[in-house]
């Protein structure tokens, strides 16, 4: 009797302490799980993005009033760290004058690849508000080596278009790409053929420069998501380069195309991730909006 009564009351005892050492050890896990989220968020930068094509055509072709909007655009950089700008064409100084003044502005141009003659420049702009004691920025640009128009459809090629690569790394270690392009317009089949070529170098640009890296790529594509040859063609440039939707234009309540796009992924020694995004309410005095585009914001998680 006391031997059975023995291995009867060994057994809950048994029982209860393996229940507490497992609770235990999940209590363990728990704490040191958040003790490295704690460490890892406090290596944590956030970023906030704002993309926006400006419409910045010469007045005769934008028919509104740039030289009113133009300041308000350079003032709302100041709300974002980093700014990636479209169509930036000829109300450049008007934008720059209402920047911030310590703001970092590179615009899409390069002495090895002059304008022509009869061309405007890429429009690609890009603002940058974060110390220069603590980034470091080099940006390149690179013009399409195909463009779909001069006096027909949607007259690309009298715009030098290409990307901005632009490289950014800080004092800590971070370090990630974003890529700043327009591509061309137009909805006939050359002009498709020639956003798909565009598309390819960029992302022959991305792997050759940042393999393995973090990279953004944002901008106005001209790829409408609601066109299914459009979105398939979308879809392969990001799968290509292992990229994740970010935002894209059109999701507020209005009748904008979906043009425009935040793509992201994160890099071997650098993740990338988001906490939140959307569209900016850029607007006029009499509220009417800043550009014919959606302004799309992303917060973005640096880590």
């Amino acid at each position: 009797m006391s031997q059975k009564k023995i291995k009867f009351e060994r057994k809950p005892v048994s029982t209860i302490a393996k229940i507490g050492v497992l609770l235990l050890s999940i209590a363990s896990n728990v704490a040191l799980a958040d003790f490295s989220q704690g460490k890892t968020r406090r290596n944590a930068i956030e970023l906030n993005l704002l993309v926006y094509n400006t419409h910045g055509l010469p007045t005769v072709f934008a028919r509104d009033n740039p030289q009113e909007r133009f300041p308000k655009i350079g003032a709302l950089t100041e709300r974002f760290d980093l700014s990636i700008l479209q169509e930036d064409f000829a109300h450049h100084e008007s934008l720059r004058r209402y920047v911030n003044s310590a703001a970092q502005v590179q615009r899409g141009e390069t002495k090895e690849h002059p304008k022509c003659v009869v061309c405007s420049g890429s429009g690609l702009t890009f603002v940058s508000n974060l110390s220069p004691k603590h980034w470091f920025t080099r940006t390149t640009f690179e013009p399409f080596g195909k463009c779909s128009g001069w006096f027909s459809r949607a007259n690309d090629c009298f715009a030098q278009k290409g990307f901005q690569l632009i490289e950014l790394s800080d004092v800590e270690g971070h370090r990630f790409f974003i890529v700043n392009t327009h591509l061309d317009a137009g909805n006939h089949q050359q002009d498709r053929a020639t956003r798909a070529n565009q598309l390819e170098q960029v992302a022959i640009a991305i792997e050759r420069n940042a393999e393995g890296a973090a990279v953004i790529v944002a901008g106005d594509l001209n790829l409408d998501w609601e066109h299914h040859p459009d979105r398939t063609l979308l879809a392969s440039f990001a799968n290509r380069l292992n990229l994740v939707l970010a935002q894209k234009g059109g999701d507020a309540h209005n009748d904008w195309q979906t043009l425009d796009y935040i793509y992201y992924r994160s890099g071997i020694k650098t993740l990338l991730s988001k906490e939140g995004s959307g569209e900016v309410d850029a607007l006029t005095d009499d509220l009417n909006p800043l550009s014919d585009h959606p302004a799309l914001y992303a917060k973005i998680i640096v880590e």
